[in-house]
């Protein structure tokens, strides 16, 4: 029998002491909810789900962020919602200051007061809307460019368009822009006139039927079928020499025009004479020669529509880029398969970037074009040669038809803009946010199988270790009593 070292005792406390720290982590596991505490706990599933916590948080923040972009869009639309509206009522204005027979100077004064506030309305909107201070409708938060050249000037951009240097971006034109036009072979004369010719024009949807006025002179009939073209609002034009100091009764070749440049415009004709406009009698022919300007940006292919050359998809730096040129011809030293250097255009980018993921490069860009009265209604031939709303006035019935037409254009601007903001809200926006939540829920998911304890098993655990702790107390007590039998044999 031995005293000095106690084995059972010694053995007996280290099954205690292991009892005793299986106890304290069931503890430090059931006070947390956490099965994984310090990395001793699992190295691996540690270094797992801290990558997961931060994916997880960065995808809570991307949500944050979206949520934060759809407020800014939706504070946008409605500022727009009451440019569009303001719009229609100058609208409405200018069909009223149409009416000539009606109106008087004061009435026209009044009308033309009128509108002219609505257009201070629409600047006073576009200048002050922000989120924060960010200014949404100035312009200031899109692409903004500035060009050189006689002919050219920008028009707006996309987000996808990369800011130019100090030189800016060459602009070259291969092909200028033309009208649809027509002109018959046949001269309209008097025997014509006399045969009541019947004349079809069609265009728009809008047709024209003209018959001419037997004993009328050449002179009176096109005065006739200009204005019946006119009223029917065909957008059409009569192309006729200078009248003064002609003869009335000369025949004369009818050529009509269409307004608007590009391929896409077109109108039909008809005559019951072969050549006077119609190939043949009575069958409509269809006129659509008109061409769009075609040219480069950069030195990358661009589209062209009527008179505006767009840097195509795939275009590189000048993608979205959009120039007009007002040029009937190409540029000086023009004519060659390059083209004829037009001018520059200098960007510089300043569309708004949302970053809606939770890793580096994912954002999603909108550019926020200007709603200026100055920037709306451009481009819109008119007789009174208007450029923008903010030049319109209603200060005469020719004026206020003239104003029609570019507040049409105005309105269509901002309704493009509309849309193209509720398309970024609900296609990119509003869908990415979807997805982020499930993202967001299944990160966490995956993080918890990781690092979250089963409270069910730890209590279970801990009971068990607690029974164990007890009976290795127990026992320990009893091994430091075994060797108090070496004093029988003293006794």
């Amino acid at each position: 029998m031995r005293i000095n070292v106690n084995t059972s005792a010694v053995n007996t406390h280290r099954i205690m002491t292991q009892n005793s720290q299986r106890q304290d982590k069931n503890l430090e596991r059931l006070a947390s909810g956490m099965k994984i505490n310090k990395g001793a706990d699992g190295p691996a599933q540690l270094q797992v789900s801290e990558r997961l916590r931060a994916q997880s948080a960065s995808l809570g923040q991307a949500i944050d962020n979206s949520e934060n972009a759809v407020s800014v869009l939706q504070t946008a639309e409605a500022a727009l919602d009451e440019v569009s509206r303001a719009l229609v009522n100058a609208r409405q204005l200018a069909v009223h200051a149409a009416n000539e027979g009606a109106n008087d100077e004061f009435m026209q004064q009044a009308d033309e007061f009128e509108f002219q506030n609505i257009v201070d309305s629409v600047n006073r909107i576009a200048a002050n809307t922000q989120y924060g201070k960010n200014y949404l409708l100035d312009g200031s938060r899109a692409g903004n460019g500035v060009t050189t050249g006689a002919n050219l000037e920008f028009v707006d951009a996309t987000e996808d368009a990369t800011s130019s240097g100090l030189g800016g971006y060459d602009v070259t034109i291969k092909t200028a822009a033309r009208r649809a036009e027509h002109s018959g072979t046949v001269q309209l004369s008097q025997a014509v006139i006399d045969s009541e010719e019947q004349i079809t024009i069609s265009e728009g949807g809008r047709t024209v039927n003209f018959r001419t006025i037997k004993g009328a002179n050449v002179e009176q009939n096109l005065n006739e079928l200009n204005l019946a073209i006119k009223s029917a609002g065909l957008d059409l034009e009569l192309v006729r020499p200078e009248a003064k100091g002609t003869d009335g009764n000369l025949p004369q070749n009818i050529t009509l025009r269409h307004k608007q440049f590009g391929s896409d415009q077109e109108f039909q004709v008809a005559s019951n004479t072969p050549g006077l406009l119609s190939a043949q009698a009575d069958v409509p022919s269809l006129v659509q020669n008109g061409v769009d300007v075609a040219g480069e940006i950069a030195g990358e292919e661009s589209t062209g529509l009527g008179q505006v050359l767009t840097g195509g998809p795939g275009a590189g730096v000048a993608e979205g880029i959009r120039v007009r040129y007002t040029g009937n011809t190409l540029p000086p030293g023009g004519g060659g398969p390059e083209g004829a250097f037009a001018g520059t255009v200098t960007f510089k980018q300043n569309s708004m970037n949302f970053h809606v993921g939770a890793n580096p490069n994912q954002q999603v860009g909108m550019s926020f074009k200007s709603m200026k009265a100055a920037q709306l209604g451009t481009g819109v031939l008119n007789n009174s040669e208007f450029k923008s709303l903010e030049e319109t006035s209603l200060m005469s019935a020719d004026k206020a038809q003239d104003a029609m037409r570019i507040i049409d254009r105005a309105i269509e601007e901002v309704a493009i803009q509309r849309g193209e903001m509720g398309a970024f809200q609900k296609n990119t926006l509003e869908s990415n946010l979807n997805w982020l939540r499930i993202a967001h829920e299944n990160v966490q998911g995956s993080e918890s199988v990781l690092r979250d304890a089963d409270m069910a098993e730890e209590m279970a655990e801990f009971t068990r270790n607690q029974i164990l702790m007890d009976a290795s107390t127990s026992m320990l007590a009893h091994a430091n009593q075994k060797t108090m039998s070496v004093l029988k044999l003293i006794g």
